[in-house]
């Protein structure tokens, strides 16, 4: 048997504010859905939505009919970080799943806490630890908000407002209201907040070397995932992708180092001005820096290397954000200190 979601040909719905869409699986027919977006969804990423609105359906698979093309916004392609915007009619192609897949979309997600370095009415900041997904998919049953929701079953609502990459630690915002999401999100895309990060890279970080604008480009390999590069200027497929970097303090070569990094290593403040995906690693590679522990973009050798010496995760941790309240408006300076293991890696 398999288990199928779908619903009435060419019927619509209005959704965002009501009751969960597809918050069971049914042996139905396999047919299309029409989500039709309403103005307190607007703002939110595709994915981010429909992870809400296809409660029970397995992040992997949502990311995978989007990337195929089956989700339609007005008829067009549209991507996972596309931003929807009210009148949007988006298509759900037929959704069918084996009764494994099901059962595993239905597994109970633990509750977890994690450390509140802020909290009010209107959203909290949570110090995320390393090796967390901050949700479910890519291979991953479940992440940081999903827990969350669970230890907080009182709570009416809890969405992400922003991302960091599952080998990050540091700075994670959650909201608490929509219109506290949409407010803290357009900060974001409007690049009115200030992120910055501390990161160790290898060698020497030369001083003047303060800004690299760079422009990005998204794609998959052929086993599926998602990698990033650096183009060239008036590459059709570039994002422009700006990122700001202070030297906190050169590192000398520890033993064991010397001949895969002789001019040691920096520790760097880095600030973004755009939030594409792995930018900060991209940026810092292309630049012959890459960061301490980075599996996808690092230096493979010298990273085996750092392990031995007790470093076994990737150096780089979302330490600051400033930013507007999202309903008073009052500037807000929000911090999160290194965590122990790469403070007492330091310091050892």
């Amino acid at each position: 048997m398999r288990h199928i979601i779908g619903g009435c040909p060419g019927l619509w719905r209005k959704v965002g504010g009501g009751k969960p869409l597809n918050s069971s699986f049914s042996d139905g027919p396999a047919a299309v859905r029409h989500l039709l977006v309403d103005e307190e969804s607007a703002g939110q990423r595709l994915d981010n939505f429909l992870f809400r609105e296809l409660k029970g359906v397995p992040k992997t698979h949502i990311y995978r009919i989007i990337r195929s093309g089956e989700v339609r916004r007005n008829k067009g392609r549209i991507s996972a970080d596309d931003r929807v915007e009210a009148g949007d009619l988006l298509r759900i192609p037929p959704i069918r799943l084996s009764e494994r897949a099901a059962e595993k979309a239905q597994a109970v997600v633990p509750a977890r806490s994690f450390p509140v370095l802020f909290e009010d009415e209107a959203f909290l900041a949570l110090d995320k630890p390393a090796g967390v997904a901050v949700h479910g998919g890519s291979g991953v049953s479940f992440g940081v908000i999903e827990q969350l929701r669970q230890a907080r079953p009182q709570a009416r609502l809890l969405e992400l407002v922003h991302r960091l990459d599952r080998e990050t630690s540091g700075l994670l915002l959650i909201a608490k209201k929509k219109s506290a999401l949409k407010a803290l999100q357009d900060q974001f895309r409007e690049r009115e907040t200030g992120k910055t990060y501390l990161t160790l890279v290898k060698g020497r970080w030369p001083e003047r070397l303060k800004v690299l604008d760079q422009p990005l480009h998204k794609y998959l390999q052929a086993d599926g995932e998602r990698r990033v590069r650096v183009v060239e200027p008036g590459h059709p497929d570039g994002m422009r992708s700006v990122t700001l970097v202070k030297v906190q303090q050169h590192i000398p070569a520890r033993a064991g180092l010397e001949a895969l990094c002789p001019e040691g290593l920096t520790v760097l403040e880095v600030t973004i001005k755009t939030g594409r995906t792995h930018q900060i690693r991209v940026h810092l590679s292309h630049a012959g820096h890459p960061i301490a522990g980075d599996d996808k973009y690092g230096d493979f050798e010298l990273n085996r290397q750092l392990a031995k010496t007790g470093l076994r995760r990737m150096f780089l941790h979302a330490w600051r954000l400033r930013l507007a309240h999202p309903i008073s408006g009052e500037a807000m300076e929000l911090h999160s200190e290194l965590p122990l293991e790469l403070k007492k890696w330091l310091e050892s």
